[in-house]
């Protein structure tokens, strides 16, 4: 099949990842070619080249940096890349267009296409991208990361299917035992959302070393809530390269995750388990979906005690069942093999090309707020 893939623009898709968004496209884009399809990716520019990348635009997050003008400007770049990107597709020959951006105008715009779009839903509602759906064509497809993300949409968008995330087991290898010093290991975007302040504080009551890797993606949240929290038993060893990553996190005694929000998925969770490594996690949004008795611990959110009990458990936990729980629910085998019979369906199904020449309805509404 001739597939293509609408990344989203902040970041480059390619290691290191920024987050799990850039390493799921970067894997579905991966697989699907190794599999002999026929695959464009629509991204920023710095993505990886090995993955047939047309990009359509500089990555957004480096004109951001906080300043309200920055933030505009980068507003803009999208909105036209996106803008220029959904009008040049009217004449590309695709059987199926992927769209994994989070933008509205994917979606806005899907009923100028000839070409049947496909959309995840990877984040709950936001107003941008509720804006775009409902102004979308009804027939537009959307398939959900897990049940809790389909059930905060079902308001906005029919979510046909339920796909959840997967990663490639292969690269997070399981370790029967973890290293001698005992750690446990927190790495994400270090952002307000995610958590971290609130993991530094539970490990540190659960009276054991925390390691944090990733990319400070908020420079006044770490300046202010993380880097006075940091000393000998709270350490930042940086934005890791992906088997360095996969080797600290399988050294570790357990993993922590800790969402502020309803986290849509939780790739992180199931990176862990596939290292043999136990989770506790916050109970909120997917992660309960990826988690059971077997390899994890749940606690209440936003609550630092009940975390750090969640922790002292999910050590006790047995390794090889962690492992057992991620081949048989996170494998990205069974993403794509869903995606690629979903594609099949698409492609079989009647699709109603639009009219050459239509003026879609919703541009107007969408372009005023931009």
């Amino acid at each position: 099949m001739r597939i293509g893939i609408i990344a989203h623009l902040k970041h480059a898709i390619r290691e290191p990842f920024a987050g799990g968004l850039e390493m799921h496209t970067h894997m579905l884009a991966r697989e699907l070619r190794e599999r002999g399809h026929e695959v464009t990716l629509f991204a920023s520019t710095r993505s990886d080249p090995a993955l047939g990348v047309e990009a359509i635009c500089e990555e957004t997050s480096l004109l951001a940096a906080g300043i309200a003008e920055a933030n505009d400007v980068a507003f803009f770049r999208e909105h036209h890349a996106y803008l220029r990107l959904m009008t040049e597709l009217r004449s590309r020959p695709f059987d199926v267009i992927h769209n994994n951006s989070l933008h509205y105008l994917p979606v806005s715009m899907a009923d100028t296409i000839a070409t049947p779009i496909l959309t995840t839903l990877h984040t709950p509602p936001f107003c941008w991208l509720e804006s775009g759906i409902r102004l979308s064509r009804p027939g537009n497809r959307y398939v959900a990361v897990s049940a809790a993300t389909a059930s905060m949409w079902r308001h906005v968008a029919k979510v046909e299917r339920i796909i959840p995330n997967g990663i490639d087991l292969a690269q997070f290898p399981f370790r029967d035992a973890p290293v001698p010093e005992p750690y446990l290991v927190w790495y994400g975007r270090i952002v307000p959302e995610k958590g971290l302040d609130l993991a530094i504080d539970a490990a540190r009551l659960a009276g054991l070393q925390l390691r944090i890797a990733g990319p400070v993606s908020d420079r006044a949240f770490y300046d202010d809530a993380i880097r006075p929290r940091l000393g000998d038993d709270v350490i930042h060893v940086g934005h890791l390269d992906h088997d360095a990553l996969a080797a600290l996190v399988g050294g570790a005694r357990a993993a922590l995750c800790t969402p502020r929000w309803e986290e849509p998925y939780g790739l992180v969770v199931a990176e862990a388990l596939a290292c043999g490594t136990p989770v506790a996690a916050f109970r909120r949004g997917g992660v309960p979906d990826i988690l059971d008795a077997t390899c994890g611990v749940l606690a209440d959110p936003d609550d630092i005690s009940s975390l750090s009990s969640a922790v002292l458990r999910a050590v006790e936990l047995e390794r090889r069942s962690c492992r057992r729980r991620a081949e048989t629910t996170c494998d990205a085998v069974c993403m794509v093999d869903a995606y690629e019979r979903l594609y099949r369906e698409i492609v079989r199904s009647p699709f109603t090309a639009p009219v050459p020449g239509r003026i879609d309805p919703a541009m107007p509404a969408v372009l005023s707020v931009a």
